[in-house]
């Protein structure tokens, strides 16, 4: 994914400043990396390791033996005890594998499932709206924008008086015209596009009044 520059922030910044003249509407503009470090699902391969281990040795316990005497050596009968701790030595060695290759961040956002991503994204989203943009306009006005780029996935989350006179499907093309630029690559014309259809929605339930200032800085959050 193409870093986002200066030019990037120009370009979004007038594209809110150009809704904003339209409407009452205050509209927030975030990026991040990634919304979550996903640490948890590196763990829940690791375990699911270590029990195909307990598994494997469970349908096919000759392999122990052979594990046992070609680590070992020819010896008189391994103890019960000798068993169970080479089968502990096993499971043991393959979650720390497991654990250690799912530090990488590609192969462990690639074994992620969609569900949860979309649901990490969403919180975290929300959380920001909650931080950095509810109930900051007078009219309950604002609308965030908020683009995860790992996850390619990005959420619309606006104030309640936007909420009381739209649906989540209003957003629909907007959220549309942003994912596709950002699959193509280029984020900034994603949020862009994006930006320019909340403010026709924002301009057609909330036009511009004389009383309107502007309560929110019209840039680009990179996070």
């Amino acid at each position: 994914m193409r870093k986002l520059n200066a030019e990037d922030h120009a370009k979004v910044s007038g594209a809110i400043a150009a809704a904003e003249a339209r409407s009452d509407g205050e509209i927030v503009a975030i990026t991040s990396d990634l919304s979550d470090s996903y640490h948890d699902v590196g763990l829940h391969y690791a375990v699911l390791v270590a029990f195909a281990v307990l598994a494997f040795f469970a349908a096919s316990p000759q392999s122990l033996t052979w594990w046992h005497d070609w680590l070992v050596g020819w010896s008189a009968e391994p103890s019960l005890r000798e068993y169970l701790t080479l089968l502990l030595l096993f499971a043991l060695a393959k979650f720390l594998a497991a654990l250690f290759v799912l530090k990488w961040m590609p192969l462990r956002l690639a074994l992620t499932p969609g569900a949860t991503k979309t649901r990490r994204v969403r919180r975290r989203a929300i959380m920001l709206f909650k931080t950095g943009a509810e109930r900051r306009t007078i009219g309950r006005t604002g609308i965030l924008i908020y683009l995860s780029l790992g996850e390619h996935r990005a959420e619309i989350v606006a104030d309640e008086a936007i909420t009381s006179v739209t649906t989540p499907e209003t957003w629909g093309e907007a959220m549309a015209a942003l994912l596709t630029e950002v699959k193509a690559g280029r984020p900034s014309d994603g949020v862009v596009a994006a930006v320019a259809l909340i403010g026709d929605v924002l301009a057609e339930h909330f036009p511009k009044s004389g009383e309107d200032t502007n309560e929110i800085p019209d840039k680009l959050i990179e996070l």
